[in-house]
């Protein structure tokens, strides 16, 4: 299987299978449905899939934490898929594990999950292009009747300024959680 490591903030499984073809995105965009519900069917939720420099990387999520056994199943019933659908021509590497405390937040549901939490983000004005980076508690997250994920909005206290920063998701380049001792 390879080796697992758990750390107080990731567990990480990584095995090296198959071998890996075609767009990188196209391919991920692909099987990500179907590893979706592998990952849905032993109780955890596929945070985000990457696939770089012949790299799969799974991170996996549930609401109790993920342990060494999670990220051990869903590697190996992932790699059995792959398996299947002959995932491509090259030497790759598949690793599951836990996004970790600090984790980045890719997708509307994540923010609206950590309403209340400490968090840095980086926003790019979409008229200017610049880019700003604050530290803050993400204190709201609202999407109006009808419109779509991209057009949420989150709220963010900057810390310890207490100015508020309201930003479309959109406009969002990263945000990840701050470990809060």
């Amino acid at each position: 299987m390879g080796e697992g490591t758990k750390g107080a903030s990731e567990t990480t499984t990584a095995k090296t299978v198959g071998r890996a073809t075609g767009s990188t995105a196209g391919r991920l965009a692909e099987i990500r449905p179907e590893i979706e519900s592998i990952a849905d069917a032993t109780g955890c939720e596929l945070w985000h899939a990457e696939l770089k420099g012949g790299t799969l990387r799974l991170f996996l999520d549930k609401p109790e934490g993920i342990t060494l056994s999670d990220c051990e199943h869903v590697s190996k019933l992932v790699s059995a898929y792959l398996d299947v659908v002959d995932f491509g021509k090259s030497r790759y590497v598949l690793e599951v594990s836990s996004p970790g405390l600090d984790r980045q937040l890719y997708q509307p549901h994540h923010f609206e999950r950590f309403v209340g939490h400490k968090m840095r983000v980086t926003v790019e004005d979409p008229a200017t292009g610049k880019r700003r980076t604050v530290v803050g508690r993400l204190e709201t997250f609202e999407r109006p009747e009808g419109a779509s994920e991209e057009d949420a909005r989150v709220v963010v206290a900057e810390e310890p300024k207490d100015e508020r920063l309201e930003v479309k998701v959109r406009d969002i380049r990263t945000a990840r959680l701050e470990i809060e001792l």
